[in-house]
């Protein structure tokens, strides 16, 4: 069994530009455009297509949160240089490093990049 979130999407196309800048491949994609099915490693992740979310499924929403193999400075100078804003530009955690964008439906994602030598 493989867990593949759904993110609720204004512009399925316009969610797909985005995540294949982080790497997601297209796996397969409704025909009319209302679904997307993306993947990246391991992961899947869905986008659905919905016109408008009601206010209890905003409440509902979730954060991503990725794992970089990519040194993340790097990673941060291709989204700029992409054109995609960063809520937050690579900083020093508990775990390692990371940095926050949000996809063109405000969905919040943390990208992380752990430091093997935090852990025991």
């Amino acid at each position: 069994m493989l867990v593949m979130p759904i993110v609720y999407v204004s512009d399925v196309e316009r969610s797909m530009r985005f995540y294949e800048l982080l790497g997601f491949k297209l796996v397969r994609k409704h025909r009319k455009g209302r679904w997307a099915e993306l993947r990246l490693g391991d992961a899947k992740l869905g986008l659905h297509y919905l016109d408008k979310l009601s206010q209890s499924q905003e409440q509902q929403r979730v954060d991503l949160g990725l794992e970089s193999q990519e040194p993340l400075e790097e990673l941060q100078e291709r989204l700029i240089a992409a054109g995609i804003p960063l809520e937050r530009f690579v900083s020093d955690e508990a775990f390692g490093y990371s940095l926050v964008i949000r996809d063109p439906d405000g969905l919040h994602i943390q990208i992380n990049q752990h430091d093997p030598e935090l852990y025991t």
